[in-house]
């Protein structure tokens, strides 16, 4: 960080911004302000756009986490705070840690190949053509469902409980307990199973039945892989994500607020 950056904020920050012009705009009089420099070398990062800019940051950084504070410029903005370009470093100083710990997920395709992924928000399995997908639930080794009939079934995190979690009915989960979901999608077969909620030591194993026949394609956040026939998710408990939110606007409350529906 250059000398003028450094008398004016006692942290080393990396400003990213999505592709939105309002959003590089912000970018260019930021760093001018502030100073900016590498992620790799910075205290913080400053993220300038919407949800879908801090998920890409935090899988960006995830291998070397870094405290991330995002700025809104989206639509939506639920990890993100109020943007203001005025006395950046005293809030990153205020700003309170909301600790994430993402899901681990192991896919083996048709063919026998693995892909490992990690997911912020959920791990979701979707059918790929018009015929329902057949799957068998284990948790811990053990067959809990042996056959489920659905569009598809979903393993979201805390944070992610809000998101697609929420639209298929699933219960909110406060960002600390240390749970996960386990939600189907559009089930036809049992009728009346309505998911669960699972430790976040649990190992959760979907095996696709019929997986020639019904190919099911399986999530983490945005990175897909097609004709899967496994995908076992657990949560990576030795990475540790951290969020920096507006004292009064943590993600905990955010939550909290969306359990009353405001």
């Amino acid at each position: 960080m250059d000398a003028r950056a450094a008398s004016t904020s006692a942290f080393a920050i990396s400003f990213l911004s999505s592709s939105a012009p309002d959003a590089r705009q912000a970018r260019a009089r930021l760093s001018a302000q502030y100073g900016d420099c590498a992620p790799e070398e910075a205290d913080v990062i400053v993220a300038l756009g919407g949800d879908g800019l801090m998920l890409q940051t935090l899988h960006r950084t995830m291998d070397k986490p870094k405290p991330i504070y995002g700025m809104n410029f989206g639509s939506v903005g639920f990890l993100m705070n109020e943007y203001s370009e005025d006395d950046l470093p005293q809030r990153l100083a205020a700003a309170r840690p909301s600790i994430l710990h993402p899901l681990a997920m192991e896919a083996i395709d048709v063919k026998g190949q693995k892909t490992f992924a990690r997911a912020i928000n959920e791990v979701s399995l979707l059918r790929q053509t018009s015929q329902a997908a057949k799957m068998s639930l284990s948790i811990d080794g053990a067959v809990r469902l042996e056959e489920l009939i659905a569009d598809g079934v979903l393993v979201a995190t805390p944070a992610g409980s809000t998101a697609y979690n929420l639209s298929v009915n699933g219960p909110i989960v406060p960002l600390g307990a240390p749970l996960m979901t386990l939600m189907p999608i559009s089930a036809f077969r049992p009728r009346r199973w309505r998911g669960a909620l699972l430790p976040d030591q649990a190992r959760v194993a979907i095996e696709i039945l019929e997986a020639d026949k019904r190919p099911v394609a399986a999530t983490a956040d945005h990175f897909e892989i097609r004709r899967v026939a496994r995908v076992e998710v657990a949560t990576d408990h030795d990475t540790t994500l951290v969020l920096l939110h507006d004292p009064g606007h943590s993600l905990d409350e955010r939550i909290l607020r969306e359990q009353f529906g405001y």
